[in-house]
């Protein structure tokens, strides 16, 4: 009781967020009854006919789901790979670094995508690869037949996910190279005197000091395995490429919004958050259990 007597202006203080936590996150969820209607607007919740299981039986027969549900699972999987491996790269190379003021200067440009949003970057990126952008202007300077890059689903799948990377290497260089500060620099001086290089330095010192959090930002990234990337994709694709760059969320959006099946839609939308949440609590526990985190 003393203790509630003490903090009690921090939980008044919590009481907006809660309130618009309830409103926002939670209070939607009373719509996922629509994935078991055959749901009308002029109807609503309570009036519109009970169909149980048909929406979902109608969603996975129909033939674009599986060919959506493969584009979702390899873009994440290309995402989280690179998501990783790039971040890694630039930070020890940037580790190796011993003029500060070059090593601060590349920080703040690889960084600065990361402040966009997708409503200005993937504007650009849709400039740089049109058929008058920069990069059919070098290939045409070289001789080399121009692309089409926005409307061919082998090369707008990889600019998808290469603009990703772009965008989020900033803040994951970031990370990591926190997590190479946080190496006890005894290590190194010690594997000096014994007369290893930095190369050797590096794999046997600096990579198994980064290794908890790598494998932290892996396990934690799991959870967003079904996440591809909304935001992103509306922007940047068109029905040219839907074969190669149509993943989940872009598809519920067209089926609940354009060709207006709310059922079905919210039928795949429930698909997506049951798995999306087994595989988050999977990865909590990966991660607590090998790496000790904890959400409180």
């Amino acid at each position: 009781m003393r203790t509630f007597r003490k903090e009690y202006p921090l939980h008044i203080m919590l009481i907006p967020g809660v309130i618009l936590t309830l409103i926002y996150s939670y209070g939607p969820m009373a719509g996922l009854v629509m994935a078991f209607q055959n749901f009308e607007p002029l109807s609503g919740f309570f009036k519109s006919e009970w169909v149980g299981w048909d929406n979902f039986t109608y969603v996975f027969h129909l033939p674009d789901f599986k060919q959506v549900f493969w584009n979702t699972i390899l873009i994440s999987i290309f995402k989280i790979a690179l998501f990783l491996l790039v971040p890694l790269i630039l930070a020890l190379l940037l580790n190796e670094v011993t003029k500060r003021w070059f090593s601060r200067l590349v920080q703040s440009t690889i960084f600065l995508p990361f402040f966009l949003s997708w409503t200005v970057l993937g504007g650009i990126v849709i400039e740089i690869f049109s058929l008058n952008g920069p990069v059919n202007s070098l290939l045409s300077f070289l001789g080399l037949k121009e692309i089409m890059f926005m409307l061919d689903n082998g090369w707008f799948r990889g600019i998808i996910i290469g603009s990703d990377v772009w965008k989020s290497m900033g803040y994951n260089m970031i990370v990591m190279l926190a997590a190479i500060t946080g190496i006890n620099g005894t290590l190194y001086e010690a594997a000096e005197v014994d007369g290893a290089g930095r190369w050797k330095q590096m794999l046997h010192i600096t990579l198994p000091g980064m290794l908890p959090m790598l494998i932290l930002l892996g396990v934690l990234s799991l959870g967003n395995i079904l996440n591809a990337g909304f935001e992103q994709i509306l922007i940047m694709y068109n029905p040219t490429v839907y074969e190669g760059a149509d993943i989940i969320d872009t598809f519920v959006y067209r089926l609940g919004l354009f060709s207006q099946q709310f059922g079905p839609a919210a039928a795949v939308g429930l698909f997506k958050s049951v798995i999306s949440l087994g595989l988050v609590s999977i990865a909590y526990y990966a991660a607590y259990k090998y790496n000790n985190y904890r959400i409180f």
